[in-house]
């Protein structure tokens, strides 16, 4: 007697949700997975993952439905397991959702490194942070900047942000301003994307990352993974990065799955120490030492500049942050609003003016009260972020996001852009550290 699959319903945010399914459930005919849930990213709920992308034993895809619904379609469908597949969420909100559930009669699961790990033929940097906002991005950014200087073909891959057409984009690459124009792209994706193509350096994403990977491989000499939210990576790391925020000490061991990556690190980098208070970087010190007392900690400042100070300075301002760092990052601010103090500027607030869903997301958001998140999920949410902008009583507009907004955006008011890259204090610092690597790695190729 043949027995029945086990009924899966995974719990995600347009990302790691998918990878699961792609490399552990896809062709197993031991599991059924009857749908994705959602959060966090507005317009997944009501779609389908695509029969493309899901194989021959999905004919008619799999449905997206709102997270609300997950006791429902445990009862009605026979759910025996719940896959808990998204990430920067709080321990009690992990348990929260378990909870649910378990009393609604299934288990509850994660899927670990070694079921959803990738291996590749070449060394792999990784960078993941134990919050998003932490400073994830300019560390990518600047391991990958110093292979290239070093005469290295690199390539970075990008955790997966699945907004559009998941077919189209099951595989993409970025190596020049037209293939980031002619792609429709959401703010969060250009924000990512934008400052790596920029300055050389090819970008893979998507997702199916079997064959990202692949692909990516196939012309690099060393991969940089650079992760999305606290996620951990898709792919086995010979080294791993992680980037930790004292403006949130103590964030590090309370939310899921930053804590993982702490615990897995080689090198942990204690960001923002220019502005966070020194007792909030001993805490975060502290507390890497006792839960990964083998990683090499890193102390690093972002230093803020600005492209235009001249249109910023004693004026009234309106200041665009990176949207996922201030909605479900939790930041009240990010380095725009720094910026704008530094130089003296009245910082309007930007709420009366919100257009369409950008008012939602101050009501989801009740700790927004001074910036605008670079919402951008899509064309019509991008032409809120603009008319909102257009609305506001304000002489300039502090663009704090890694994608120039001025390039997207009609804008009636001058734009100051606000830029972050990361500066180690003291030593060890990460080009000590990388030559290392690239010396083992080399010695261990000719061996």
């Amino acid at each position: 007697m043949v027995a029945e699959p086990v009924r899966v319903l995974i719990l995600g945010a347009g990302g790691r949700d998918f990878h699961n399914f792609n490399v552990y459930f896809r062709h197993r005919p031991d599991y059924r997975v009857v749908a994705f849930t959602a959060t966090q990213i507005p317009n997944l709920a009501g779609r389908r993952y695509p029969p493309e992308l899901a194989g021959p034993g999905y004919p008619e895809g799999i449905p997206i439905v709102p997270e609300e619904e997950m006791e429902a379609w445990i009862r009605r469908e026979g759910v025996r397991e719940v896959v808990f597949s998204y990430s920067d969420v709080s321990h009690e909100h992990v348990m929260h959702v378990a909870s649910r559930a378990l009393a609604a009669g299934s288990s509850v699961r994660f899927l670990g490194p070694e079921d959803t790990m990738l291996r590749v033929r070449v060394p792999v940097v990784a960078v993941g942070a134990v919050r998003t906002g932490s400073g994830k991005s300019q560390t990518a950014r600047k391991l990958a900047r110093l292979l290239r200087e070093w005469g290295k073909r690199v390539v970075v891959v990008r955790h997966p942000m699945a907004y559009g057409d998941l077919v189209a984009q099951a595989v993409q690459r970025f190596a020049s301003w037209e293939d980031l124009d002619r792609t429709p792209l959401t703010v969060e994706e250009r924000e990512e994307y934008e400052p790596h193509v920029a300055v050389g350096v090819p970008v893979y994403a998507g997702v199916d990352y079997g064959e990202v990977f692949r692909r990516a491989e196939a012309e690099a000499e060393v991969l940089v993974w650079d992760g999305g939210n606290n996620d951990f990576p898709f792919v086995w790391p010979d080294r791993y990065v992680v980037v930790a925020d004292p403006h949130r000490a103590g964030h590090e061991l309370r939310y899921h799955p930053g804590e993982v990556n702490l615990r897995m690190a080689h090198v942990v980098v204690v960001n923002k120490v220019d502005t966070a208070p020194r007792e909030a970087v001993e805490e975060v010190v502290r507390n890497v030492r006792s839960a990964n007392p083998g990683a090499v900690v890193v102390e690093a400042a972002s230093p803020i500049q600005v492209d235009r100070p001249e249109v910023v300075v004693g004026c009234r301002v309106v200041v665009v942050e990176d949207g996922p760092t201030v909605t479900h990052g939790g930041m009240p601010y990010g380095a725009g609003l720094l910026a704008a103090r530094r130089l003296g500027a009245v910082v309007v607030d930007p709420r009366p003016y919100a257009v369409g869903s950008l008012q939602q997301v101050f009501r989801d958001y009740p700790h927004l009260t001074q910036v605008l998140p670079a919402m951008g999920y899509g064309g019509e949410q991008l032409r809120e972020l603009e008319q909102t902008l257009l609305r506001a009583e304000a002489d300039a507009v502090v663009v704090g996001t890694p994608v120039d907004l001025r390039r997207l955006l009609r804008l009636d008011k001058p734009a100051a852009r606000v830029r972050y890259e990361l500066e180690e204090v003291g030593s060890p610092t990460l080009a000590d550290l990388l030559r290392n690597w690239l010396h083992e790695w080399e010695s261990r190729a000719r061996a």
